[in-house]
């Protein structure tokens, strides 16, 4: 019973990591967006580059 708590807690942990992980990639792509405002709005670069990660993530953590 003891190694499933520890499981669990290595999975919440490495979920929080990838979570700021993602976070950080987000963030910098709205930030390079917003240095060349030409480009594309800020927004949608960074929902764009969530989608992206995301759709890289997901099948990983599901197989």
């Amino acid at each position: 019973m003891k190694e499933n708590t520890v499981m669990s807690s290595l999975a919440l942990l490495v979920a929080v990591l990838l979570v700021l992980v993602v976070l950080m990639f987000v963030a910098g792509l709205v930030y390079l967006a917003h240095r060349h405002p030409a480009w594309v709005a800020p927004l949608t670069l960074g929902l764009l580059g969530a989608g992206l990660v995301a759709a890289v993530v997901v099948p990983i953590v599901v197989r």
